[in-house]
C-alpha cells in the first residue's frame, strides 16, 4: 500500500540582515548622551580647571609684559594675548581631558568595556568621545575672549565664529589625547608626551609673542603647529581675516583633525579589541 510522505513544514526564508553602517548615528548619540549626563555631575570643577588656568596666563602675561610692551604685531598686548589664549584653553580642554579621562575610563572604571558590550564599535566610541570633548573645549575657548573684553578688547561680529574655528582644532587634539591614551602602558607616561609634544606646541603657537621674531627654523615649525593656525584664525575673527590664508589655515586644521581621528581609532581598536 502506497504511503504518502508528509513534507516537513517549510519556514519562510529569512530576509537579508540589515548591515549596520559605519558610524551609526544612534550609537554615537548614545555615547555622547552618556558623557553629557556624566559631565553634569562634575561640570563645575571641569569648567573651572579648563577656563581659569588660561585666564591666569592672560592676566599674568597681559598685565605683566603688557606693562613693559604696550604693542606687539600691531595689536595692544592685552588684545594680542587675549586672542591667543583661546588656543591654550582649547588645548587644555581637549588633549589633556582626553588623555587622562579616557585612560581612567578604560583601565580603572572599565567604562569602555561596558559600552562596547552594547551595539557600539570602537570607531563610534572614539568618534563620540572626540566630538563631545571638542564641543566642550570649543565653548571653553571662548572664556579668554570674554575676560579680554573686560580688560579692553573690543567685541566684533567675527568673534561669533570663534567656537566653530576652535572645533576642528579641539577635535584633532581630543583625538590626539585618545591616541596617546591608547599608546601608553602607564598613566605616568603622559608626562613624556606633555613635555616633548604639547609644551613645545603650546610655546610656539604665537600666543604670547609673534613667531616672526624667532629663528627661521622655529618659524617653520610654527607653521605646522595646529595651535598657531587657531591663534591666527581667532585673531582674524577679532580683527579681520586675511583672505585665502584663513581658508588655508582652516583646511590645515581639518586635515589635522581627520588624521588624528583615524590614528586614534586605529590604536584604540588594537588596545580594546586585540
Amino acid at each position: 500500500m502506497a504511503t504518502s510522505e508528509t513534507a516537513p513544514p517549510t519556514t519562510p526564508a529569512a530576509g537579508p540582515r540589515r548591515r549596520l553602517g559605519r558610524l551609526e548615528r544612534l550609537a554615537i548619540e548614545g555615547v555622547m548622551t552618556r558623557e553629557v549626563i556624566n559631565w553634569l555631575s562634575f561640570w563645575k570643577s571641569s569648567t573651572f580647571s579648563s577656563t581659569v588656568e588660561p585666564t591666569i596666563y592672560l592676566v599674568a602675561f597681559g598685565f605683566g609684559f603688557g606693562s613693559i610692551v604696550s604693542e606687539v604685531g600691531g595689536y595692544d598686548y592685552v588684545d594680542f594675548v587675549g586672542t591667543g589664549t583661546v588656543a591654550t584653553s582649547v588645548l587644555f580642554g581637549s588633549a589633556f581631558s582626553a588623555m587622562f579621562g579616557s585612560y581612567v575610563k578604560r583601565e580603572f572604571q572599565r567604562t569602555y568595556d561596558a559600552i562596547l558590550a552594547a551595539p557600539v564599535d570602537v570607531e563610534e566610541l572614539v568618534t563620540a568621545e572626540a566630538l563631545w570633548m571638542a564641543t566642550r573645549a570649543s565653548i571653553y575657548g571662548c572664556f579668554p575672549l570674554l575676560v579680554a573684553m573686560i580688560f579692553g578688547l573690543d567685541p566684533s561680529w567675527g568673534m561669533l565664529l570663534v567656537p566653530f574655528l576652535c572645533f576642528p582644532c579641539a577635535f584633532g587634539f581630543a583625538s590626539f589625547g585618545l591616541l596617546i591614551s591608547a599608546l601608553v602602558k602607564s598613566i605616568d607616561s603622559f608626562s613624556y608626551y606633555q613635555s616633548l609634544i604639547l609644551t613645545p606646541l603650546f610655546l610656539v603657537a604665537g600666543t604670547f609673542f609673534p613667531l616672526d621674531r624667532l629663528p627661521e627654523g622655529v618659524q617653520i615649525l610654527g607653521e605646522f603647529n595646529p595651535l598657531h593656525h587657531l591663534v591666527e584664525l581667532v585673531r582674524g575673527a577679532a580683527f579681520g581675516f586675511d583672505g585665502w590664508e584663513a581658508l588655508a589655515r582652516v583646511a590645515a586644521l581639518v586635515v589635522f583633525a581627520v588624521v588624528m581621528w583615524r590614528l586614534a581609532i586605529w590604536r584604540s581598536t588594537k588596545r580594546l579589541i586585540t
